[in-house]
């Protein structure tokens, strides 16, 4: 089975000792059927007084930590090692309910899905809509995943991929007003365009693995990644990357899924002290395959 180990540090610098206050992390990738958490690690400095694990309302594993401690750093060290399972690429058949679009969502199924259906986000003279309906054929009914594959790789060749260093996600009329943003912006877009043709959309928030061959094909990497996941009926929710056009979880690591990217944030806390203390936050993030770790040692032990 293929093995990947994340190794995931955020360093927060201060000019002086500082307090800290609560701080809530997304960090640990979801267990499942193609994904499964073998061995972690998580060091913080300075100690914290209390850590504990929840599960938020979409069932992701959230920690908290609490200080007593003054300070001017504070870091998060993780480590884990996950066996991945990519799940092979979905196609629907003509006997599913979702194959042609539209199609309606089972009556036991749609009380939990409206959440994921109703759009969240303004758009102005209809733009969003009418964009993503573009990508319906007007003289036959279209297969849905024709239009998914379409509109993932539309994002991809249409906009240009753009670092950000402001927080948080920017509106999806501004993503496509611009055509620029991040894989956060891509998927929010996404999930706006895909709720106003009635199709159930969420977030996900992870990491990707970029694989040595394949390295000047995928963006997003160095950092946390964001991607959409569908759900259709009978096949279930299913992920679509915009950024790299990924069909499928070839790749994805899984974190957490939620309704809007406001509430799938991977680290995010408050400390006490005058704003001017903060000096720079650092966050490196590196994805390697077992294979690629022991061929590093190797070359380690040879030098």
């Amino acid at each position: 089975m293929p093995l990947l180990t994340i190794h995931h540090k955020t360093e927060y610098r201060y000019n002086r000792p500082v307090a800290f206050g609560e701080h809530r992390f997304m960090l640990r990738p979801s267990d499942g059927h193609d994904l499964r958490v073998l061995d972690s690690r998580l060091k913080i400095s300075p100690e914290p007084m209390s850590l504990r694990w929840i599960h938020d309302v979409f069932g992701n594993s959230v920690a908290i930590a609490d200080f007593d401690a003054r300070a001017d750093r504070l870091t998060f060290d993780w480590h884990v090692t996950v066996e991945h399972n990519p799940v092979e690429e979905f196609a629907l058949t003509p006997d599913d309910p979702a194959y042609f679009y539209p199609f309606v969502y089972h009556d036991a199924e749609l009380p939990d899905l409206v959440q994921y259906i109703t759009p969240q986000y303004p758009d102005p003279d209809g733009k969003i809509a009418e964009w993503a309906r573009s990508f319906l054929d007007e003289d036959a009914p279209s297969p849905t995943f024709t239009i998914l594959c379409r509109i993932t790789h539309a994002i991809r060749k249409q906009f240009k991929y753009r670092r950000r260093h402001e927080p948080g996600t920017q509106a999806p009329f501004d993503t496509l007003q611009w055509g620029t943003g991040t894989c956060r912006d891509y998927a929010l877009f996404m999930i706006e365009a895909l709720r106003r043709l009635g199709i159930a959309a969420r977030f996900v928030s992870g990491y990707i693995f970029v694989p040595e061959d394949i390295a000047q094909h995928h963006v997003g990497g160095g950092a946390t990644h964001a991607w959409v996941q569908v759900y259709l009926p009978s096949a279930g929710w299913i992920e679509f990357d915009p950024t790299n056009g990924i069909v499928g979880t070839r790749d994805l690591i899984r974190v957490a899924v939620a309704r809007d990217p406001r509430q799938a944030i991977p680290l995010h806390g408050i400390y006490v002290g005058t704003q001017d203390a903060f000096d720079v936050m650092d966050v490196s993030i590196r994805v390697v395959s077992d294979e690629q770790r022991s061929g590093e040692e190797l070359e380690a032990e040879v030098l």
